[in-house]
């Protein structure tokens, strides 16, 4: 069994106020430098006699305008990502059609077709082909 190590009340706020001002990049390495063996014991003095920001936490603070910014945001997106499923079902649909089309016309390949109906498949109001 090993032995429990007290460490002073002046210790620990020194190993803390090292932390703090930097001299040790992190908790664990300033339990390396002073020997300390606990794996949570320097961690646990910087929460009790320290900054608890210095432990790794992420503190975000949003006005409501930014919260409100978000949610429309992400509404967009939704509305954005049907658009595009809506996009590739038509695509998809225009593509078998044109593939009926080509079997009806007699021309197995749909290259073939294309070139040789080029400007002829699009029809504006007036009836004359769009660009």
């Amino acid at each position: 069994m090993r032995d429990s190590i007290r460490y002073s009340e002046a210790f620990k706020l020194q190993v803390v106020r090292e932390i703090e001002s930097g001299r040790h990049a992190s908790c664990f390495a300033a339990a390396a430098a002073y020997g300390i063996r606990g794996l949570s014991t320097v961690n646990r003095w910087v929460r009790h006699y320290g900054k608890s920001h210095l432990l790794g936490k992420v503190v975000r603070v949003e006005t409501t305008a930014e919260r409100n910014e978000l949610k429309r945001l992400k509404a967009q997106v939704r509305e954005l990502q049907a658009a595009l499923s809506d996009a590739h079902l038509d695509l998809r649909l225009e593509k078998a059609y044109l593939a009926i089309s080509c079997e009806r016309a007699g021309d197995g390949d749909v290259v073939a077709f294309k070139k040789k109906h080029a400007g002829k498949l699009s029809t504006g109001p007036t009836g004359r082909p769009s660009a």
